[in-house]
């Protein structure tokens, strides 16, 4: 079973990944050049006694020692609209869901060294497109509601296992930006957030930092550009529930 949509829109992800991160990544662009200070206010908020800049240094430090999170990504590519949700850990075992547009959505988990994926319907006939309609019938009744199993190191797999890489996520992020402005307050799924901001070119974007507790990221988006894009993160430092799917419920693909 070949996964080149989903490779397709990897490859997509992990590139504007870069630009996304460009709030503090100097390798993606200027934006880190700005004079030091840039974005300091005094205000009663939250993080009052930091300036914008601290306070997204900060956030940055603690998000990357994290040793597990749930993302949340939804971004508008050249093939449409995407969506993914994994929970991922540095140990590289990940499970979650990746969708195209309204359907054609891929499960997936990664336990050490095997990768499970399992096709909705209209994945699966997304992937048949140009093949003759009795091919796609076999595949259809093979492997729909059923997990296929692969090694991590083999095929599309190879390129797959890098969702489930969190340094792919947070390894642009370093702890160097200057520019940061505060922008008010909000929330992000209950959790009240300082919102930071810094534009770049067509594009701007938009940091929420917890205000209460550990001040990680919860939330990045990316307006304006070719490719808009949001990207959350939550539940760090959980188990990630990546566990082998049951013998039953595994294809016998030959």
């Amino acid at each position: 079973m070949s996964a080149t949509a989903l490779v397709r829109m990897k490859r997509t992800v992990l590139a504007s990944l870069c630009t996304a991160t460009a709030l503090s990544l100097t390798a993606c662009g200027p934006l880190g050049a700005a004079a030091a200070g840039t974005g300091a206010s005094a205000d009663s908020g939250p993080y009052a006694e930091l300036s914008g800049p601290e306070v997204l240094n900060k956030a940055v430090k603690v998000t990357k020692a994290a040793t597990s999170l749930r993302l949340g990504v939804t971004m508008t590519t050249a093939d449409g609209p995407v969506q993914a949700h994994l929970a991922v850990d540095t140990k590289g075992d990940c499970a979650g869901t990746i969708s195209f547009g309204t359907a054609a959505t891929t499960e997936l988990i990664k336990t050490g060294d095997t990768v499970y994926l399992r096709f909705d319907e209209a994945m699966l006939r997304k992937e048949g497109e140009g093949r003759p309609k009795e091919e796609t019938d076999a595949v259809l009744k093979t492997l729909l509601g059923k997990w296929v199993k692969d090694d991590a190191d083999s095929g599309d797999a190879k390129d797959l296992v890098e969702f489930c890489d969190l340094d792919t996520y947070l390894g642009g992020f370093e702890a160097n930006d200057n520019i940061a402005r505060k922008g008010g307050e909000s929330a992000v799924n209950g959790t009240p957030t300082l919102v930071l901001t810094e534009s770049y070119r067509d594009e701007k974007y938009t940091v929420h930092v917890a205000a209460k507790g550990t001040p990680y990221l919860l939330k990045l988006q990316v307006a304006g550009g070719a490719e808009p894009m949001s990207m959350t993160f939550s539940e760090f430092d959980k188990p990630v529930a990546a566990k082998k799917p049951a013998a039953k419920d595994i294809a016998d693909v030959g």
